[in-house]
């Protein structure tokens, strides 16, 4: 099998749409995609996914498969401000400049991971290039465009709260903002001191003005054409997210054999920063389904196979979790200082119609 070795390197890989930082890891393997991230606004690929990556248990997954992370133009640490008259890249666009990162690095395919704004672009490549994702993770996902009375919002939000507020209302909910004044303040200084605020507001009104995904369920015995993601995809929101309404909204639209939905309890707007040991579990079983890591040691894990479903639950100490492939594997619990999982039951997506059932009941996994 052909290898090819990547050193860890960064470069700002020249796009149609201007200029992306990125930064690879990790070696190349003719047989295994990479990981590609994108950030949400107001964060770069350190303040996002750092913590995620760091994490022990991330390790793991790592050294089986390359990362690229995308930084939006001008989102990276130190960004000059763009020039004067420069028009930023809208959405569609930027998911189109992830063609040349691919290309530059020599990526035949990838596993997306993104939040917010970047699960948007990524969701957005992976329907226009169906070929070249094999997988999605796709945190706190907006498929809509922003209405008229969001629009009118947003202006007034404009006019009485500063860029670094503005942000913060979008990353985390407004319980998190009032009782983890920590993790605020955290967030609060690296967008005011490391984040150029200049282009972080163009990359802000950039995802504001997105067009809505336009994507449909599939309906047995209907039209099996219809637009929607062809890859695995697994949705991830925390139940104290601002973003939970919209997540929900998506998985109704999403083929529900190859879509999973996990709600991860007890969690803010970033469960890669709230609860990272988690989300990777979930991650872990995730590529599992697709077919990577089967001989990797899983730590901390237990796998069974069953029949194939797009479920996921989390059953009490004793969490369940499996992707709509034909594993199911039962999570240990662990870790004392963990957050303890709620109990859920286990639901059939397959039974849940895009109406306006109870969806977003039915759909919901704690984690």
């Amino acid at each position: 099998r052909k290898v090819h070795s990547v050193t860890v390197s960064q470069r700002h890989v020249e796009t149609q749409y201007g200029n992306v930082h990125c930064i690879m890891t990790g070696t190349l393997k003719a047989n295994h995609p990479a990981i590609l991230t994108f950030h949400d606004v107001g964060l770069n690929h350190k303040s996002c996914f750092e913590t995620l990556f760091n994490h022990q248990d991330m390790h793991e997954i790592i050294r089986h498969f390359p990362v690229c992370h995308v930084e939006a133009p001008g989102q990276h640490e130190a960004a000059k401000t763009l020039p004067a008259g420069h028009t930023y890249p809208t959405m569609d666009q930027l998911s189109e400049a992830l063609l040349s990162v691919l290309k530059h690095f020599g990526l035949r395919s990838v596993i997306g991971l993104g939040v917010g704004a970047g699960a948007y672009i990524l969701a957005r490549f992976a329907l226009n290039h169906p070929d070249l994702v094999d997988g999605l993770v796709l945190i706190n996902i907006n498929p809509s465009a922003e209405g008229l009375m969001d629009t009118f919002a947003t202006k007034i939000t404009g006019w009485t709260q500063t860029l670094p507020d503005t942000i913060i209302a979008h990353l985390f909910g407004k319980d998190e903002i009032l009782t983890n004044h920590d993790l605020i303040a955290t967030y609060r200084h690296h967008i005011t001191t490391t984040m150029n605020q200049a282009n972080v507001s163009q990359f802000f009104r950039s995802y504001n003005h997105r067009n809505a995904l336009e994507v449909e369920r599939p309906i047995p015995g209907g039209n099996i054409n219809v637009r929607t993601l062809k890859c695995s995809t697994l949705l991830i929101v925390g139940d104290h997210s601002p973003a939970v309404d919209a997540v929900v909204d998506c998985n109704s639209k999403l083929n529900p054999t190859k879509t999973t939905l996990l709600k991860m309890a007890d969690c803010g707007g970033l469960p890669q920063v709230d609860q990272p040991a988690k989300l990777i579990e979930a991650f872990k079983y995730f590529i599992q389904g697709m077919g990577y890591l089967s001989s990797a040691s899983m730590t901390r894990l237990r796998s069974r196979t069953t029949s194939s479903s797009s479920l996921m639950s989390l059953d009490g100490p004793r969490s369940r979790a499996h992707t709509n492939e034909l594993q199911r594997s039962q999570i240990s619990s662990h870790s004392n200082d963990e957050k303890r999982v709620r109990s859920h039951t286990d639901v059939s997506m397959d039974s849940i119609s895009s109406a306006n059932q109870s969806v977003s009941k039915a759909t919901e996994v704690a984690c």
